[in-house]
């Protein structure tokens, strides 16, 4: 899971515009990031470990030469590792060489098995600086640029991607033409809008380009390449005969902000409603309500934690302070930061919860680190019981294409049941909305499926 984002700009700087898009999307991706543009010759890059908050103006001013480069396309990528170590060789975005120029490459997703590219690459000798899945699509396309037959830069790009069986949404930026594209299954999601008329923008999330006042155009289906050329044109490619939807529901659960809209589905509504089908499928014992409060675990909790208190007629509290400062302890590379980053970022509101009967409302339990603090938290601000509901179903399987869940040994559900996590947890009951409960919840439209392997091993076949 990594945010990407683009913008095509002929009313001014899109440097700006992708800055302001990857602080948007900060939450899919903190380890680093990087701004990539072009003035339609050259393209220069600028790649910073941590957040995008330390690009300083001092930092601008380098990337466009103190004002002797004047960009018009620009692409930017905050990095969730999946695989490739931490070094600044897999940071992106990837600028590569190719038949028809140079490119600039940033992927979200991950490919399982990178062998047949691998293999074609040290065969022909190209050279990678690091070991990340999103090098070697970059320079695969590449490769496949100065095959005798291959006319454009998207037939390259077609042509590479026919080696890619993975999760993928990519934007490549040209020095002439910016680039948006979806894996054939449709795992990641990806987005296009419209800048004030004044041209373009691909982002991971609808959220991004409505902070820099873009209007949305459309969701990119699976398999789709969409074109952005110098002249404004919008060039749609389809580039697989077979496609299905599968997109992550992570997305719907979690990764992706509330304030985002995904296949048309917005996504707090959404998690509203897994608040209130979660109360119908694991309420409480409820004989005096003054007893009781619900509330959330900031922030991705929160909306789910309303709905439950909406349906079950119960006060909705908020629980912890969030320390803002303090970035998703999910997405930490390190188990140890994931403990210590807890209880650093939530303090609990002691004299909302002392003697109250508290239900917490998370999105999810993935490794069981968290919730152990969590609880252990309310119980030491004086809660009288802690329950627990979350608004998915258990996670019992590792993620291979794009979350960082690779070993299943580290999940709490793989082996042990509800009831044995309640008691690891140390809540006074425990409950998860079920698979179909959560589909409902969403109410995905017509045509539109999930990978939900994480829950079920229901992968897509690929």
């Amino acid at each position: 899971m990594c945010g990407i984002c683009g913008a095509y700009y002929f009313g001014g700087d899109p440097t700006n515009l992708v800055y302001y898009m990857q602080y948007t999307l900060q939450h899919r991706g903190q380890e680093s990031f990087g701004i990539a543009a072009t003035d339609g010759r050259k393209i220069v890059v600028t790649k910073k470990e941590g957040l995008v908050s330390t690009f300083t103006e001092n930092d601008h001013k380098k990337l466009l030469r103190n004002g002797n480069f004047t960009p018009t396309i620009a692409v930017g990528h905050n990095r969730y590792s999946n695989t490739g170590g931490d070094d600044i060789e897999n940071y992106q975005p990837f600028i590569v060489q190719t038949k028809f120029g140079k490119i600039a490459l940033c992927h979200n997703g991950n490919i399982p098995d990178t062998s047949s590219m691998k293999k074609i690459l040290d065969k022909k000798n190209y050279g990678l600086d690091g070991d990340s899945d999103s090098e070697m699509i970059a320079q695969m396309i590449a490769y496949c640029s100065y095959g005798d037959s291959v006319q454009s830069i998207e037939e390259a790009i077609q042509m590479a991607l026919k080696t890619v069986k993975g999760a993928y949404s990519i934007i490549i930026m040209t020095t002439d033409s910016l680039i948006g594209l979806r894996d054939p299954w449709g795992i990641r999601p990806l987005s296009l809008a419209r800048i004030n008329g004044s041209g373009f923008a691909f982002s991971s999330e609808t959220s991004a380009t409505e902070t820099i006042d873009a209007e949305w155009i459309c969701d990119l289906a699976a398999g789709e390449m969409i074109i952005i050329d110098k002249d404004g044109n919008i060039n749609q490619i389809k580039m697989f005969d077979q496609v299905s939807e599968n997109l992550c529901i992570f997305e719907h659960i979690y990764f992706a902000a509330p304030a985002s809209v995904i296949h048309e589905r917005y996504l707090k509504t959404a998690r509203r409603h897994m608040g209130e089908r979660l109360y119908a499928e694991h309420p409480v014992e409820i004989f005096n309500k003054s007893e009781w409060i619900v509330g959330g675990v900031p922030d991705t909790g929160l909306p789910a934690a309303q709905g439950y208190a909406e349906a079950s007629g119960l006060e909705y509290r908020d629980l912890f302070q969030r320390n803002r400062a303090i970035g998703r302890t999910f997405i930490q590379p390190e188990q140890r930061l994931r403990e210590l980053g807890v209880r650093l970022k939530l303090l609990p509101y002691s004299r909302e919860i002392r003697g109250k009967k508290v239900v917490v409302v998370e999105d999810s339990i993935v490794r069981g680190t968290t919730m152990v603090q969590l609880v252990a938290l309310l119980r030491s601000a004086g809660a009288a019981e802690v329950h627990v509901r979350i608004s998915s179903p258990p996670y019992r399987y590792k993620c291979l294409l794009g979350t960082d869940t690779q070993r299943t040994k580290e999940l709490i559900a793989s082996e042990n049941s509800v009831e044995e996590i309640r008691q690891r947890i140390g809540a006074d009951s425990l409950g998860y909305l079920s698979l179909e409960g959560l589909i409902k919840a969403i109410n995905p439209v017509p045509g539109y499926g999930f990978c939900t392997g994480c829950f079920d091993q229901n992968y897509p076949e690929m």
